[in-house]
Order: C-alpha cells, then structure tokens, then sequence
C-alpha cells in the first residue's frame, strides 16, 4: 500500500463555517490596526501635494513666509486640473487664477472642475499667431514646436496623433487682458521645449510674479538629462533667486518681495562661501542652507473676492 503522507486532523470544536468567520473578522482587525496607526503616526504632518514632485507645497511655503495666503496663480500649459497640477492645492484652499491648455482634449476637464478660474484654450508663446499643434500618444508631450515633437518621436517612441491649428499669444497679452490691476503671484510654466522663449519675451518691467516654477530640465534621452542653465541664469537677471529644485522643475523667488517680507533671511546666503569637501562626498561641497521664520510677518493675500 502507498504512502499517502501526513494527513491533516481537524482541531476539536473546528468548524469550516466559523473558521472562515474568523479569518476574515481577524483581517479585519488587521487592516483597522494599520489604519490606526497611519492616523497616529503616518499623517502627523503630512501635506496634500497634487504636483509632481511637490512643488505646490514648496511655492505654499514660499507665498506664505510672504504673507500670502491665497495667491492669484496663472498656469501655462496646465494639462490637467488636479493630477500633476501645481495649482490645484491652491484653488482647493479657496484661490483661483487662469489655467491656459492648448489641447481641446484635456481642456474640457477645466470647464468642468474648475469652474471658479478663467480657463482658457490656447497656446502661449513669443507672439500672437495661430500654429501647428502638434498632438503626441503621450498627451503631455504634445507642443507647438516641430523639432521637439520629432525629438519625442525619437527620445521616447511617441507618435504624432493630430496636428490642429490653435491659436497662440503672449504671455504679455495674457497678463494684459485677464491678470489687470491684480496680477498672478504664483506662476506655474511647462510649455514643453517653448518656456524659455516664452519667458524671454515676457515684460518683467511690468508684471513680476512673486513665485515662478519653471520646468527646467531636457531630457536628451529616456536615460540621460540636463539642466537648463540658461533659463536659470535668465530668471536670476530678473531680480529671481533659486529657492527649490525638485529635479525637473526649479521653484524662483522674486528676491525683493522675500526681502520686504524677512530682511535678514538672505544675508547669509549671499555671503562668499569658500569651503572644503568633506571626506567621502565625492568632491561635492558642502552648503549651508537658510533659516527661514515659520510665521510671516505680514499679510498679502490675494484677491477676497476670487472665490
């Protein structure tokens, strides 16, 4: 006779009925005590972020220390109204401004969640025009520009979809028609290869927005990148400074309204610095980052009546 191996015995008082009871009574608990504990400990602290890589929370800390706490926002090539969005977190606290998509696909979600901005479908570049735009199978590679739509082809496998007519103005003639007597003080650019053009066009003379996020990163293949370090200098000549860099956008603070706001939080900063590597940093410096007060020091808030 064969060998059967061991043979389960049902434990005394086991029934199959109850012990699936259990089971799913004990997961239960299981998933109550996680969810606890993320209460008590994994939230403490936490911030809603919509952005990519937080920085809606970066410019939020930054118009704060300058008393604002409801900014007016302007979001060129804003794609979509919440995932990815870097003004999303604003408009949820009460803010609103103008979201700018030139695609009419992703544009229709704007008509519908956010109702309370000016949105409007259209491109941004150097010059009023009606241009190619240029529809990728990668929705936000889509652009205006020929070369950048056949890099993506090349970079990433992209495919052109569509190519429609859209029509196009400056950033300029934006601020002039809709921002007013009470421009953006947030504003948020990804325009997919044009932004340094566009920003190199726009009359900081007369509109200085307190906080710019600007993607600032080229992508020379899927596995190699680089900084524009153009754009960052340009920026900079503008009375900006660098506050943040999240590797693919870089977060600029007009350096006089930070100024007026904490006299003294720069001073270290601008100092020359002249130190050592430190052992085992692979030749990297160290740095010294600013202390900056928790708590502004005056209150500038955006337009009361935006909502």
């Amino acid at each position: 006779m064969a060998w059967e191996g061991p043979k389960w015995r049902r434990p005394k008082g086991f029934n199959l009925q109850s012990g699936v009871l259990d089971s799913r009574v004990g997961c239960l608990k299981s998933v109550r005590t996680i969810l606890r504990g993320l209460v008590d400990y994994g939230f403490r602290g936490a911030k809603m972020s919509y952005s990519q890589y937080g920085e809606d929370v970066i410019v939020q800390f930054a118009l704060n220390n300058m008393g604002i706490q409801r900014p007016r926002y302007i979001d060129i090539g804003a794609n979509k109204p919440y995932t990815g969005s870097n003004t999303a977190l604003f408009y949820e606290s009460g803010s609103s401004g103008i979201n700018i998509e030139p695609d009419p696909f992703l544009f229709e979600a704007f008509l519908r969640f956010r109702k309370r901005d000016i949105n409007l479908n259209l491109g941004v570049l150097d010059q009023s025009d009606e241009r190619d735009f240029y529809v990728m199978s990668y929705r936000d590679m889509s652009t205006f520009l020929k070369h950048e739509a056949e890099d993506r082809i090349r970079k990433f496998g992209a495919e052109i979809l569509h190519v429609i007519k859209v029509k196009v103005s400056s950033l300029n003639e934006i601020f002039g028609e809709y921002a007013g007597q009470n421009p953006p003080q947030f504003m948020s650019i990804d325009a997919e290869g044009a932004d340094e053009m566009i920003l190199r066009a726009f009359d900081f003379g007369s509109w200085s927005p307190e906080v710019i996020c600007c993607e600032t990163l080229a992508f020379v293949s899927p596995t190699k990148w680089e900084k524009n370090e153009s754009l960052v200098r340009f920026i900079e000549t503008r009375g900006y400074f660098v506050l943040a860099d999240t590797w693919l956008n870089t977060i600029f603070v007009l350096e006089r309204a930070w100024r007026n706001a904490m006299p003294e939080s720069l001073s270290f900063t601008r100092k020359p610095r002249n130190l050592a590597p430190r052992s085992g940093s692979h030749g990297l410096s160290r740095t010294t980052q600013p202390s900056f007060p928790r708590q502004p020091q005056q209150d500038r808030n955006g337009d009361a009546n935006n909502d």
